[in-house]
């Protein structure tokens, strides 16, 4: 009990923060893959030629803000990224493609080449570390209030209750060499693990030091809620069209094994501690199909029982394309030209139920059989 209730009181300071992402000029976009070519995580990239180059984001729209590097010298370092969702999937699927002049994958800790994620599913914002990082806990970042911790909470709680909870972090090894593919900077390692997340990564250079080029894609499952005890008690983010995300990357360049600093800190957002604040995320849009995907006329619906007992369901029309006319043949002998009908069934049974369409690019129909069924 006493661990809930600290939780909640989190819960509350958390979520009470104010999303206030830093480029307000832009809204970035996340390429919906249809169905059938969702991308299969093997390194092979081809799966990606059907994300436009629109959608690529590249190292002229990140900011080396740690101040070693003055200037965008791609003989150096240079990155694209494109980011992409799936319909019906809390997942975010990424394409990393890099070039580096020295890529530095030789030790055990987390000095390494790293390509660091950011995201924060339901824009919830606020600090998703512990007060131990400092940088985070500004009174300027969080408010004067927020800046001490609450008596009534350890400092050993903290971190098992908070960290990458709210919002999740990822460090990703490029490339991870005899690592494990990231690190979860949080309290909940498993949210790497299969079915969770996935990745793959290819490259044509052998050892630290070597340049070249390597490509990398994975997917990581979004979390509102993401709990030290596991998945049992998370709660993913429901991904959904044009729902806004928040979202950042930067780019770690080691170009020194044997240094205690990274050469260059290339940042997304506009504010350093992006990395554990997620008020200073990006804001991302899940995007509609783009129109060379979608068909002309195709006929989709769902339904919701709104009253079991009376056998009272609500039909939906999700059909795609111009459409002027809709018939519903409820399976019974009865039928609706309402494109949202509500309708009650008069007698329990399994009915097969057909929603036809029609527009000026055709006709279509489609019958789910016995989804709709009452005692």
């Amino acid at each position: 009990m006493k661990r809930i209730i600290v939780s909640l009181i989190f819960m509350v300071i958390i979520t009470s923060s104010n999303f206030c992402q830093l480029r307000q000029d832009t809204t970035f976009s996340v390429f919906q893959f249809p169905h059938e070519r969702i991308p299969v995580i093997d390194g092979n990239i081809e799966d990606w030629s059907i994300v436009p180059d629109s959608f690529a984001i590249g190292i002229e729209q990140l900011w080396e803000d740690s101040g070693k590097q003055d200037k965008i010298d791609k003989k150096n370092l240079d990155v694209k990224v494109k980011v992409g969702w799936v319909k019906g999937l809390n997942r975010l699927y990424f394409l990393y493609e890099a070039y580096d002049n020295f890529w530095n994958f030789s030790r055990r800790d987390h000095h390494n080449d790293i390509f660091e994620v950011v995201v924060d599913g339901d824009l919830s914002g606020g600090p998703l570390v512990d007060h131990g990082h400092y940088k985070v806990w500004k009174e300027n970042a969080v408010g004067d209030i927020r800046v001490k911790l609450d008596p009534r909470i350890k400092t050993e709680d903290e971190h098992w209750l908070m960290h990458g909870v709210h919002a999740q972090n990822y460090h990703i090894f490029t490339p991870s060499g005899n690592k494990d593919w990231c690190m979860v900077w949080g309290v909940q390692p498993w949210i790497k693990d299969f079915p969770y997340a996935l990745s793959a990564c290819k490259y044509d250079f052998n050892k630290t030091g070597d340049s070249g080029k390597l490509t990398l894609e994975f997917y990581i499952t979004l979390f509102d809620y993401a709990s030290a005890d596991g998945p049992s008690r998370s709660v993913e983010s429901k991904l959904e069209e044009n729902k806004m995300i928040g979202l950042s990357w930067a780019v770690i360049d080691y170009d020194d094994s044997a240094s205690s600093g990274h050469n260059g800190f290339w940042n997304l957002s506009r504010e350093h501690t992006m990395y554990g604040n997620a008020s200073y995320l990006c804001l991302f849009k899940l995007m509609p199909l783009l129109k060379e995907f979608l068909p002309k006329i195709k006929a989709d619906w769902d339904f919701k029982i709104i009253d079991f007992e009376k056998r009272i369901v609500a039909f939906r029309d999700l059909s795609v394309g111009n459409i002027t006319k809709w018939k519903w043949d409820f399976g019974d002998g009865n039928y609706s030209y309402e494109q949202n009908p509500i309708y009650q069934y008069k007698k329990g049974g399994d009915y097969n139920v057909t929603l036809y369409v029609e527009g000026p690019d055709g006709k279509d129909e489609l019958t789910k059989v016995w989804d709709v069924a009452f005692k």
